[in-house]
């Protein structure tokens, strides 16, 4: 089920004439990895169509048993990845791919260090860098060919750990917030009152102008150049009262895209993209709050996808995707709560009307 919307920019358009798009994803099918009672899964990556990865935790509300998963798609079915030490694994947040054999994950430690592991389908190892302290927090990773970049906060300022070989280094913004997700040298949160952007330029991170949003923030970032970008995330104004935010930047300047009136109380959780100016971004919507959705946007048009409702379930929370590249699909993971507010993980899967996908 498709809604068209057109995307009104705060800023003149780029394209004075939107193309609509000549292919329009559709839902697919909804799953589950099968996470013990009350599980949640946090982020998911998708290297190719049989080697995908998903993290999350297992029973949420009791802390003895609360503990950190990680699971893979191999094409066929979702198998968990053993974590060898999964006894102080708590929540896990974020992932990252440096390659197919070196995936990473960061999340909370039980022992009150953030946790960071590194590992392949055969399991994972915990990280220790010398430079994370108790108290420090990590909520996003990015990884590259020699080189790992985890963000978080550390006594109210942005932290950004970066790793290289054995050697690992720690930055603090100066603004007061955190930092929640990264991306390609660039990095999204708020400072409390306002968005928070950081980039790496010049061999240091510097914050970036950003417009004045009061009350903004900045949960993800999709990165397809140096010369274009989007991030999402919210306008807080009252708990019943956000509305979704949208930044994009174009090798100069960040501006904020106004999203059409049709998504104007969703709320933002994550973006992706093909590095080719199209992108998903996908949430939580508070008016059909037993339906996954995802919005796609190219070229000043938006279409929002919907899934179905299946009967018991409350509401649906997706909290990142994922594009695979090659295949037009994207993949999408969260939770969903029943009438009895019992928490079960989801994956959803949106791919265009011409592809049947399996999950």
């Amino acid at each position: 089920m498709a809604t068209s919307v057109a995307l009104i920019q705060a800023a003149p358009a780029a394209h004075a004439d939107p193309r609509r798009p000549t292919t329009i994803e559709a839902w697919q099918q909804s799953t589950s990895v099968r996470l013990q009672a009350d599980g949640s899964l946090s982020d998911v990556l998708a290297v190719s169509a049989g080697d995908v990865w998903a993290v999350g935790q297992q029973e949420i509300w009791d802390v003895w048993k609360n503990r950190g998963t990680i699971r893979h798609w191999n094409g066929e079915g979702w198998s968990e990845v053993p974590v060898r030490d999964d006894a102080s694994s708590g929540n896990l947040r974020g992932l990252a791919a440096a390659s197919a054999s070196e995936v990473w994950a960061v999340g909370d430690g039980h022992d009150g260090l953030p946790y960071l592991a590194r590992g392949d389908v055969n399991g994972f190892d915990r990280v220790r860098p010398p430079a994370l302290r108790a108290g420090d927090w990590l909520g996003g990773v990015d990884a590259g060919s020699g080189r790992v970049v985890a963000v978080g906060s550390r006594e109210k300022q942005g932290l950004i750990l970066t790793g290289q070989g054995n050697s690992w280094t720690v930055h603090q913004t100066k603004e007061q917030g955190a930092l929640y997700a990264v991306a390609d040298g660039f990095a999204v949160g708020d400072t409390g009152t306002e968005p928070l952007i950081v980039h790496y330029s010049g061999g240091s991170w510097k914050t970036m102008p950003v417009p004045y949003i009061p009350g903004g923030y900045l949960r993800d970032i999709q990165v397809d150049s140096a010369k274009r970008a989007v991030a999402v995330g919210g306008v807080y104004q009252g708990p019943d009262d956000i509305s979704p935010l949208m930044l994009t930047w174009n090798g100069k300047h960040w501006r904020e895209q106004r999203l059409p009136v049709s998504v104007s109380d969703v709320r933002l959780y994550g973006v992706t993209g093909d590095g080719k100016g199209r992108y998903w971004m996908t949430g939580y919507d508070p008016s059909q709050p037993t339906e996954p959705f995802m919005t796609r946007c190219e070229k000043g048009h938006c279409e929002t996808i919907r899934g179905e409702a299946p009967e018991g379930r409350s509401s649906v929370r997706l909290q990142a995707l994922a594009y695979l590249p090659g295949k037009g699909t994207v993949w999408a993971v969260g939770h969903a709560v029943d009438t009895r507010d019992r928490y079960t993980d989801v994956v959803e899967s949106f791919a265009p009307k011409t592809v049947t996908s399996k999950s």
